[in-house]
């Protein structure tokens, strides 16, 4: 195993990349955005790649939006039998 090999991918994987527009305007360059004084961010090329997948993805966000808030509340559960179920399925391949 090639150790540098390793840490270089690694490094190009979670490299970042600065942002070059203000929040909701287009054009400018970082040096005007940071004169400013308005907020930047970076992202890693890996946040970058995730954040494209999620766009388009199939994740019901009313779903999700809902069990978070039962979550929240405390009255979220899933019975014991669906859990083992499900497992067993997954082991078997279902």
């Amino acid at each position: 195993m090639n150790v540098n090999n390793s840490l270089q991918g690694l490094q190009q994987l979670f490299s970042t990349q600065e942002a070059t527009h203000p929040a909701g305007k287009a054009g400018g360059s970082t040096e005007a955005v940071a004169k400013a004084g308005t907020d930047q961010t970076t992202l890693s090329s890996a946040a970058s790649v995730a954040a494209a997948l999620a766009s388009d993805s199939d994740v019901r966000m009313e779903k999700v939006a809902a069990i978070q808030q039962a979550l929240r509340a405390g009255n979220y559960s899933v019975p014991a039998t669906e859990v083992a179920g499900k497992m067993i399925d997954h082991m078997l391949g279902k």
